[in-house]
């Protein structure tokens, strides 16, 4: 069951997990909030590192918090910066893994939303109907 999607308490939610950002190298601290089918909330915020490609995505740990805590159907997810950038490709990527067509919603400090899809962030995208029949959990 999806529960009805209140955006602003979401992108709240990014917001205030923005605020705990660890991003010393470029300051571009962001926050998201992945909502459940099931109405849980999970955050997450960038977190850097001095050898770069260690640090992780605040989309991704959202995420990986709701996974590791076994939920993996997701209705929406709100990223929050302070210029209303949009999720990398890696961050596409691990959306798309669990929710194609998971409601994506942008926000920036001056308080301007834009909605838009996973499906429209990553067209023409690669997922587990590529590969060979296997066993799927």
């Amino acid at each position: 069951m999806t529960h009805a999607i209140d955006v602003n308490a979401l992108v709240q939610a990014a917001a205030k997990a923005r605020e705990n950002a660890y991003a010393p190298y470029s300051h571009y601290q962001v926050g998201a909030a992945v909502l459940t089918a099931d109405g849980r909330v999970f955050t997450g915020c960038n977190v850097e590192n001095a050898v770069y490609p260690l640090g992780l995505c605040a989309e991704r740990v959202a995420i990986f918090k709701a996974v590791s805590e076994g939920h993996r159907d997701f209705a929406a997810i709100a990223v929050m910066t302070d210029n209303g950038g949009s999720p990398c490709g890696s961050c596409r990527q691990v959306m798309h893994e669990f929710a194609p067509e998971m409601i994506v919603f942008i926000a920036d400090e001056a308080g301007r939303v834009r909605r838009t899809t996973v499906a429209e962030l990553l067209p023409d995208s690669f997922g587990a109907d590529d590969l060979p029949l296997t066993e799927r959990r």
